[in-house]
């Protein structure tokens, strides 16, 4: 249930917390603040939070905010929502900044907007799940993903050339390692960020992309939304006629004073204007330029810096200026992309704001390769999804600093594996933040054959294109669980706290989730030997050896649930359990293995794991692809249609 609070009418406000069973209070001058008090053990929610899961005992401020790595307490996409565990939360839909403090007593500071008025509140009431739900109701409806995006991206911000980016196609093919996904960062001018660069590096992009697109592998270019100030002695006749044309057209991003609004100095692309995406003229005019690379086959954009407002100077013509304009630029441009590119392509974004789910998909941001930073995107990926935005992803391994040691990369990809999007990425060599390892040869690449060389360990290579088989392997269960999480309203990595909320919080609640039926426990810890693991209620069926191989012994047949239970870590493996009465399903080859190749070959198999003595599923992917499944007193039944065709299923028990 739900009770609007209008905090103009603050005489409501008593009412309104009685009846949701609150009790509270509500003052305001300058500010207005809200109180709320009701014993709680956790609060979740509130955007990508890389500090912790759980919120209690800490203070969020819900602004905007550019960090290269080490994020902690600061968020590239918060939102303005939070559930407890005591079966309230609250939302307003505001670009004002709101200020919340979770303790004994909750407080909620709002601000006046640029009409001067507070915004309306909402307290919610319900299950975490029923919370969640109605927030995502009133913020618009999950933009379904297609599947290709469920595949392996690969992206490093070296490829400056089309040569280049077709030499590492070629690598993964020699390697054998699957792609679905290239995003190309270091594509164009460096100038306008819509042309191709002019001096013969890109010679045929058009034939490039066809050329990748045959392969299976779709291509993302990399987007900044500035007009972008030129180094000292430099110029770019396009840039200047654009920056002109903008000007006079009134597109851009002004200071109060009526000023033009410009990057501050010590910022990222300092001096540069940045347009003003509320505008219709400007999105016309700004997508004009870009019409070309839809036509040509592009598949999306990668949204990079939607966090360029950086003084409260700042102003647009609708009268938002400031903190408010900071949350709503970020808000204004990717929204401005998504109605540009449509629903068949994809949007991957750093910046963000309440209702982001509309506009998938989301990444972390940048981190450096350490295992800190690695429990740090854990936590964001788990907030994000308890925050609405269920399609979300991180760099494996980092991007910025050292190269990853050969655990940690190996820890992050079999964290990935599990994620709706599994990408890895890296800064650009003698980048403004690069430190790069003696052997490195002045390529930092976090691209598994980049990383096998300079390790000089072959084993490494075959571990982590195991992994990347297991994620193509796993295509079919993505996909149906990525089509129930947007019917749903529900993130496809999930909380614990959605599907157990009756279950006491515990530390595990913080580093384990699920994947459909599937619980993970990812190591996130350097040289761990063991792992304490909590298994909620009902009985759970270890299924790592499945996934990793026989290296993964496995002592019971299933464990009970409502406990802890202290395992041991296997080197090229994680936990996984499946729940009594779920299943999984793996795309293999003929009488393959999971780990196996199952891309681009002709004889696969659609294999189904079960556990319990009963259960029945009814899974879509949305575009045709369903499958029909239940099982009781010995017996499977299965029904798999892919493309209006009726395949064979092999069916397995675990029990």
């Amino acid at each position: 249930m739900s009770w609007e609070l209008n905090f103009e009418k603050e005489e409501t406000i008593g009412d309104a917390l009685k009846q949701a069973g609150l009790c509270g209070s509500f003052q305001k001058e300058e500010e207005a603040v809200l109180k709320l008090k009701k014993n709680y053990n956790a609060v979740y929610g509130l955007g990508e939070r890389f500090n912790g899961v759980n919120q209690k005992g800490k203070r969020v401020h819900g602004e905007v905010i550019e960090k290269f790595c080490h994020q902690g307490e600061i968020s590239y996409c918060p939102v303005q929502f939070f559930m407890t565990d005591a079966g309230f939360g609250f939302f307003t839909d505001t670009k004002t900044v709101v200020d919340y403090a979770f303790e004994e007593e909750i407080s909620i500071t709002l601000r006046k907007d640029h009409e001067g008025k507070y915004p309306k509140g909402f307290l919610l009431t319900g299950s975490i799940t029923e919370m969640l739900q109605e927030y995502i109701t009133r913020t618009g409806a999950v933009r379904r993903i297609p599947r290709w995006s469920l595949g392996i991206w690969m992206s490093a911000n070296r490829w400056h050339t089309e040569k280049e980016v077709l030499e590492q196609v070629e690598e993964a093919e020699k390697l054998e390692f699957p792609g679905s996904v290239l995003v190309v960062e270091a594509w164009s001018d460096e100038a306008t960020f819509y042309r191709f660069n002019e001096h013969g590096e890109w010679p045929h992009p058009e034939k490039m992309i066809q050329t990748l697109k045959e392969k299976g592998i779709h291509t993302v270019l990399w987007q900044i939304p500035v007009l972008k100030k030129m180094e000292k002695g430099k110029s770019h006749p396009v840039l200047k006629e654009d920056i002109e044309y903008a000007i006079k057209r009134d597109l851009c991003v002004k200071n109060q004073d009526g000023s033009l609004y410009r990057i501050p100095e010590e910022h990222w692309f300092s001096g540069s204007l940045l347009p003003d995406f509320s505008k219709k003229e400007t999105r016309d005019w700004w997508f004009s330029k870009r019409q070309y690379l839809l036509d040509m086959g592009v598949d999306g954009f990668k949204t990079d810096g939607g966090e360029f407002v950086l003084t409260d100077e700042a102003a647009v013509e609708d009268g938002r200026t400031g903190k408010e304009l900071r949350n709503a630029f970020a808000e204004d441009y990717i929204r401005a992309y998504e109605e540009f590119v449509g629903p068949e392509r994809v949007l991957f974004s750093r910046a963000g704001y309440t209702g982001q789910q509309r506009f998938p998909i989301q990444w972390a941001g940048d981190q450096q390769s350490e295992w800190s930073e690695l429990r740090g995107v854990l936590s964001a990926g788990l907030s994000a999804g308890l925050s609405g935005i269920i399609y979300w992803s991180f760099d494996i391994g980092g991007f910025a600093g050292p190269l990853p040691t050969a655990e940690l990369y190996e820890r992050a990809t079999q964290l990935a594996l599990f994620m709706p999007v599994m990408q890895w990425h890296s800064e650009p060599v003698g980048g403004q933040f690069a430190e790069l390892m003696p052997s490195a040869g002045g390529i930092n690449d976090r691209s598994p054959w980049n990383l096998a060389r300079i390790y000089g360990d072959e084993e490494f290579l075959e571990n982590i294109r195991k992994l990347h088989n297991l994620r193509m392997n796993f295509l079919p269960y993505l996909a149906w669980e990525a089509e129930r999480s947007a019917r749903e309203g529900l993130p496809m990595a999930r909380h614990l706290c959605l599907d157990y909320q009756e279950e006491p919080c515990n530390k595990c609640f913080e580093r384990e989730f699920l994947l459909g039926d599937l619980l993970i426990c990812p190591v996130v810890e350097e040289g761990m030997k063991e792992i304490t693991v909590y298994l909620p209620k009902g009985k759970w069926y270890p299924v790592s050896s499945v996934l990793f191989g026989k290296a993964q012994e496995e002592k019971e047949v299933f464990y009970e649930g409502s406990t802890f239970y202290v395992l041991p870590v296997k080197e090229h493996g994680i936990p996984v359990f499946l729940k009594e009465g779920g299943m999984f399903a793996l795309e293999l080859p003929k009488n393959g293995k999971p780990g196996e190749r199952s891309w681009n070959i002709q004889e696969t198999e659609l294999c189904i794991w079960v556990a319990g003595e009963k259960g029945e599923r009814n899974c879509s992917d949305g575009n045709g692809e369903t499958l029909h499944i239940s099982w009781g007193t010995g017996d499977i039944q299965a029904v798999y249609r892919r493309e209006n065709t009726e395949k064979d299923c092999k069916k397995i028990w675990l029990k």
